[in-house]
């Protein structure tokens, strides 16, 4: 039975969950929480080798159902092996990603609906966060600190098209659409805004 708190942080490219997830983290710690922070997909060494199929490579080198498998079939294993056992013994999950962003690019981006990742989530996993934290930052800038990051990790910066509008407008509609678990944070501005922003809606 879950006792732990599930947080994740979802958002377009750039918008800083990374940063923000790892300076949340810092602050729960010195709170006296124990917390895993965690990433998807990843967070476990198979899930980490299916993430090395997803972000690296040609944007057309899977198609949408077989992205949305993949990103699963990840998550299956991180939740079971990773996040599951962390929240049975009351520890406080922190994950860069999840569901949301299955519906977010595969589902808005890339045209799966909604309904059928949910339901494909549900029948798989069954897991769904206490609390989504949606980094929201102007589409071009946040695509402009990804590229200005590099690594080989851009399969999908690289999709073209409104491919990155669709992903945007589904989390600006997500915390309007389902505002019990998921909060809007205005991701422009410092670092260290940001983060005040995200314990304030934390509160």
């Amino acid at each position: 039975m879950k006792t732990g708190r599930f947080i994740t942080l979802e958002g377009g490219e750039g918008s800083g969950k990374s940063t923000q997830g790892r300076l949340l983290a810092e602050a729960l710690r010195a709170d006296g929480h124990e917390v895993l922070l965690t990433r998807e997909p990843g967070g476990t060494p198979g899930a980490e080798a299916i993430r090395g199929l997803l972000v690296t490579g040609d944007p057309d080198r899977w198609t949408p159902w077989s992205d949305a498998l993949l990103m699963t079939a990840a998550r299956v294993d991180h939740v079971a092996r990773v996040i599951r056992p962390a929240l049975e013994r009351g520890a406080t999950v922190i994950c860069d990603r999840f569901i949301d962003s299955t519906r977010a690019y595969q589902g808005a981006g890339r045209g799966l609906e909604d309904a059928a990742l949910i339901d494909l989530h549900n029948e798989a996993i069954g897991l769904w966060p206490d609390v989504t934290l949606v980094l929201l930052l102007d589409e071009a800038e946040g695509l402009a600190r990804a590229a200005a990051r590099g690594g080989a990790e851009a399969r999908f910066e690289a999709i073209g098209g409104d491919f990155h509008t669709r992903v945007q407008e589904f989390f600006v509609a997500l915390p309007k659409a389902e505002p019990a678990r998921c909060k809007s944070i205005n991701a422009g501005g410092s670092i260290d805004d940001v983060a005040g922003r995200i314990r304030d809606a934390l509160c």
